[in-house]
């Protein structure tokens, strides 16, 4: 069950490399892509690109707080179904918030951020309650 769990991680560990392609396919097309200064070209994009550049930057932050939900359950050997079970909610719910942002579906975009974050906090606390 571990093995699962932790794919899951590694999945999510990749989520922000995916999310990189469309924010990189954004600033090609406003003027191609400035590899000098990639972070200012990104503060100017607008619209498509915005929202990429902040589903990228997303993707980083919630991969911070599902290692730490991840480590947590292996290390304290709590691990089970229902923990691999949120772990692959949690893939799903962020593959969403990612297609949801680049399509700007605001609303469903924040409804899978509350769900990727409910079973990332889950899963911590599953294994604090049973560490």
């Amino acid at each position: 069950m571990t093995t699962s769990l932790l794919l899951t991680l590694f999945i999510a560990m990749l989520l922000p490399f995916l999310a990189k392609a469309p924010l990189a396919f954004a600033m090609q097309k406003s003027g191609g892509y400035d590899n000098h200064n990639p972070r200012a070209q990104q503060a100017a994009l607008q619209g498509f690109g915005q929202r990429a550049n902040a589903a990228h930057y997303n993707s980083f932050e919630a991969l911070l707080i599902y290692a730490c939900a991840v480590f947590s359950a292996a290390g304290l050997n709590a691990v089970d179904e229902t923990t691999v079970t949120l772990g692959w909610l949690f893939i799903a719910s962020r593959v969403a918030y990612l297609v949801c942002y680049w399509l700007d579906y605001a609303t469903t975009r924040s409804l899978m951020w509350l769900v990727g974050m409910l079973a990332a906090f889950s899963i911590a606390g599953r294994a604090v309650l049973a560490g």
